[in-house]
């Protein structure tokens, strides 16, 4: 998918299909309706049952998917970057992703699994709705609703979580700096590391290690909202937010924002307007 197109999303029912190479980049939320079935990812064996959510942020380590004869889910997908673009820089959020790249299977009573199945249809129902003046914004809603039932869920099965090994103390301190603000001045992996007191690679290698992504998606995860909220504010010219965010050239800036919003910074000002929506090239 190019940057410039709108959004795509993957509805589907079948379980076969979670593995496809097109998911690479992606984001896959499945529900298993009834049945039973299996499945290999990061390098370990998970089993899904009636009422499962299961949770894949790198559906590219799937694999070796054995459903049973009697195994019936459904399933929603949508580009990562898009998802993560949609939610604030909440502290569970990232948290919790980081336990689910160990444990992708959440358990649900009946209540919240027809709460998470309605958010999937709903997704289902509007996505090939493309000709809407705000397609993007629309299913951006809708997966914003969707993610934080997920968290809900989430949270209400693995409770608060801490970590005290070393891997887990390199990961919590960044964290804590990116939620801090840090990243308003400082998105160079260098300056976390020297911070944390590691190189560079130690820190790369760790935060793969411990979460399978990388410490500038976590960045730019923590980065994007601050983004946001500046230039939804028309007080601010586009050379003060350039400014404020220390990048090192309004070019640079527009690269940035172009990247992580899919639009240039003048162009996303004026997508707030109605009838303005839209993408272009930087």
């Amino acid at each position: 998918m190019k940057e410039t197109d709108d959004p795509q999303f993957v509805f589907s029912t079948d379980f076969m299909c979670i593995n496809e190479g097109r998911f690479r980049g992606w984001c896959l939320h499945m529900i298993c309706h009834d049945g039973e079935g299996s499945f290999v990812f990061n390098d370990r064996c998970h089993h899904i049952k009636r009422n499962d959510v299961v949770i894949l942020i790198l559906p590219e380590k799937v694999s070796n998917p054995a459903p049973h004869a009697d195994l019936r889910i459904e399933f929603f997908a949508a580009p990562y970057k898009f998802l993560n673009a949609q939610l604030p820089s909440n502290n569970f959020g990232i948290g919790g992703g980081i336990t689910l790249f160990h444990e992708p299977v959440i358990p649900l009573t009946e209540n919240d699994a027809r709460r998470f199945t309605d958010d999937i249809h709903r997704l289902r129902n509007r996505m090939e709705d493309t000709e809407h003046l705000f397609y993007r914004e629309l299913m951006g809603s809708l997966c914003q609703t969707m993610m934080y039932d997920l968290f809900d869920f989430h949270s209400k099965h693995v409770g608060t979580l801490d970590a005290t090994n070393r891997t887990g103390y390199i990961v919590k301190e960044l964290m804590k700096m990116l939620r801090m603000g840090a990243c308003r001045k400082h998105r160079e992996v260098a300056y976390y590391a020297e911070r944390l007191n590691v190189t560079p690679k130690y820190l790369s290698d760790t935060v793969r290690r411990a979460t399978g992504n990388s410490v500038t998606s976590f960045i730019d995860r923590y980065t994007v909202p601050m983004l946001k909220e500046y230039l939804e504010d028309s007080t601010l010219s586009l050379m003060q937010i350039a400014d404020t965010m220390n990048f090192s050239s309004t070019s640079y800036f527009s690269r940035y924002v172009f990247r992580h919003l899919g639009m240039t910074p003048s162009r996303y000002r004026k997508s707030l307007l109605p009838g303005n929506a839209g993408n272009e090239h930087p």
